[in-house]
């Protein structure tokens, strides 16, 4: 299977965790993407009263399935919240952000009681940091920020938008760090302390709080953990 297949495969396979749930947690990215699409056409997608989402892409794509958006200091604590990542350990910590919405998914993650995380198997890691470190952070403490994490061992390096050249800037109207050369040996411990850093709105680590279940899309099946 080509990896877009396999992030199909997974996206189906989590649509039995959105049946009987009347407000949704809906997070960014391509597995995401295809899971929405998949929604549009379950039998059971008229039961779902309304969803939170974690960007603004997410909100587009869920209204124009015909899906009601609201904020999550509507909702209140939700269900369940579905995400994918871009790496993802054994014990289910993950590095997420490389679709800029970490923020907002990691509030909406902390807001819920189930978080259901889908990858394909390229994602699937022993040792996070081979994918750049999303951090985010306010725009007037970029620099000081940056030397703080060459401290910390990383080479942060300004996310700039593709089409303009400008820094790319967040739907929080912040700008982000991508952090390389981490190897993260203990994702607690640098999560921490890089949210510690001030100017600093979080980081793209999820250990804090981390997946209660993780869906990979592997080979001809799905495995969960």
């Amino acid at each position: 299977m080509t990896q877009d297949e396999l992030k199909k495969q997974v996206a189906h396979a989590a649509l039995q965790y959105l049946k009987n749930v009347p407000v949704i947690g809906m997070g960014t990215g391509s597995t995401v993407t295809h899971l929405i699409n998949l929604l549009a056409d379950c039998n059971f997608k008229n039961d779902i009263e309304a969803a939170v989402s974690s960007s603004k892409k997410t909100t587009d794509h869920l209204q124009s399935i015909g899906i009601k958006v609201i904020e999550l200091n509507q909702s209140g604590d939700l269900d369940i919240y579905i995400d994918g990542a871009d790496e993802v350990t054994p014990h289910k910590k993950m590095l997420k952000g490389g679709g800029g919405a970490l923020t907002r998914e990691k509030i909406i993650a902390g807001a819920s009681k189930t978080f259901v995380c889908i990858v394909d198997e390229s994602k699937c890691v022993d040792v996070l940091g081979k994918f750049p470190l999303p951090v985010e952070v306010l725009p007037l403490s970029r620099s000081f920020v940056a030397r703080q994490l060459v401290k910390l061992g990383g080479q942060p390096e300004l996310r700039v938008d593709q089409a303009s050249g400008a820094p790319y800037i967040t739907d929080n109207s912040c700008e982000i760090l991508d952090v390389r050369n981490l190897t993260i040996l203990d994702p607690i411990a640098m999560e921490k302390a890089i949210n510690d850093i001030p100017g600093v709105i979080t980081n793209g680590l999820f250990a804090l709080r981390a997946a209660d279940v993780v869906l990979v899309g592997q080979g001809s099946e799905v495995i969960s953990y």
